[in-house]
């Protein structure tokens, strides 16, 4: 079998304008909503990277009828033949996400039937959350090996608190409650701007939701929701990560789209560093020109409005090359370190201590062979690799194919050097052009 790597080489100043996609984490659990109608929707402003193919194809597994059209980010998903409250292991085991189905086949089914959730190596991710949430709602539940069966005559509207402001047991118990009789309130709601985007969308399949102080999420169930047609967020994390790509370089960046609205920790940290950020009117739009000496800066990673865990490896990555030296906690997943090891590799000077990573800035890091381990270490690698002298060859690409929708193309547009190479069992290499990168 061949083995696919991304080709880094240390690239100049990056420079121009990057047009952003929607916002992965977004359209996966605005996708599994759709269940909850019967009919035609249409989602626009769909990423079409990896996981929402796999999303498609968890969808139509249950029965439904989908047509994508990558080129114009344009979905249309019928939900009509959706008879099947069942999912086969395979298709659960490729995504964490795929467990966002479980609300929505609870409400219209009263069960749902499927394997727990794969994904990212980053932690436990258990969804303990999700399931304690779902039993004060009536649901019974039992566990047999990899597999989860949850069923119910009735969903019952319930008082529901949150040890932690999950995302996915926010989203999955405000998807089930959408359907059920009275008033279910969500106490210690996670509330990210991916969280707000699907309570718009089920507002306007009718849904009546509010969010009251502190932190809780008021469902008034209702008897039907409608199909609709809805434009997906764009992605902050995408955002944040191009800004890196020019502030690791020494270069400068537009990103017209980007929600500074919902990014201000993590541009308070770019300002911190040297980098001159402006922003553009009602926070709409990013523009990064990079100081040529960035100070190292310190964060601890939390839920919204906090430092983002999913830009933590990128700007990590960032804090190799900085002056000075940062501490970095990770207080959301516990495995969600395993990059260092591989920045290591490249010379970066970085010291663990369970969830702590110390950074010691380097003048320069260097070319190595690394392995991505998830989403975001994937894209703190290929950065890290925008700035070592030599080559870095990356395996474990398909992280990266998982999480961005064509990043190393819109890298190269910006002046990366960047390919896609192919090594066959013959040790023959393939260098392709990275158009043709999936």
């Amino acid at each position: 079998m061949a083995e696919d790597h991304i080709i880094i080489e240390q690239s100049r100043a990056l420079h121009g304008t990057v047009e952003l996609a929607g916002a992965k984490n977004a359209v996966l659990v605005i996708m599994a909503s759709l269940i909850l109608t019967d009919g035609k929707s249409v989602l626009t402003n769909v990423p079409a990277n990896d996981d929402v193919w796999q999303m498609i194809k968890l969808l139509r597994d249950l029965g439904a009828v989908i047509t994508f059209d990558p080129e114009n980010h344009r979905l249309e998903v019928d939900t009509r033949l959706i008879t099947k409250f069942s999912v086969r292991a395979e298709v659960m085991k490729k995504m964490r996400a795929s467990v966002l189905v479980m609300g929505p086949l609870l409400a219209r089914f009263g069960r749902s039937d499927i394997a727990l959730p794969g994904g990212c190596v980053i932690g436990s991710r258990p969804i303990d959350y999700h399931i304690n949430g779902f039993k004060r709602m009536g649901v019974e539940i039992d566990i047999d090996g990899e597999y989860l069966t949850a069923h119910a005559t009735e969903l019952k509207a319930n008082k529901i608190v949150l040890e932690y402001p999950s995302v996915g047991a926010t989203e999955n118990l405000m998807m089930a409650a959408a359907l059920t009789r009275g008033t279910t309130r969500i106490v210690n709601a996670a509330l990210e701007p991916e969280v707000i985007d699907l309570m718009n969308i089920l507002k306007k399949m009718g849904a009546h939701i509010v969010i009251e102080a502190p932190a809780t999420v008021v469902i008034e169930g209702v008897e039907l929701l409608r199909p609709v047609e809805h434009a997906v967020i764009f992605d902050r994390l995408e955002a944040g990560s191009f800004l890196l790509a020019a502030a690791m370089t020494g270069g400068s960046i537009e990103v017209p789209q980007a929600p500074a609205f919902a990014m201000d920790m993590f541009l308070l940290k770019l300002e911190e560093m040297g980098h001159q950020v402006t922003v553009g009117i009602d926070g709409i739009g990013v523009s990064l020109r990079a100081t040529r000496s960035p100070k190292a800066v310190s964060f601890k990673t939390a839920p919204y409005p906090g430092f983002p865990t999913d830009l933590q490896a990128p700007m990590l990555a960032a804090q190799c090359v900085a002056s000075g030296t940062s501490t970095i906690y990770e207080t959301v997943y516990e495995n969600r370190l395993l990059h260092v090891m591989e920045l290591q590799k490249m010379g970066a000077q970085i010291k663990i201590e369970h969830n702590k990573a110390t950074i010691m800035g380097v003048d320069k890091l260097y070319g190595a062979s690394v392995i991505a381990t998830d989403i975001r270490a994937s894209c703190a690698l290929v950065l890290a690799g925008l700035v070592a002298n030599g080559i870095t060859r990356m395996s474990g690409i398909n992280h990266l194919a998982r999480g961005y929708e064509a990043m190393p193309q819109k890298l190269q547009k910006l002046g990366a050097n960047i390919w896609y190479e192919t090594q066959l069992p013959q040790d023959i290499k393939l260098r392709m052009p990275i158009s043709q990168l999936a």
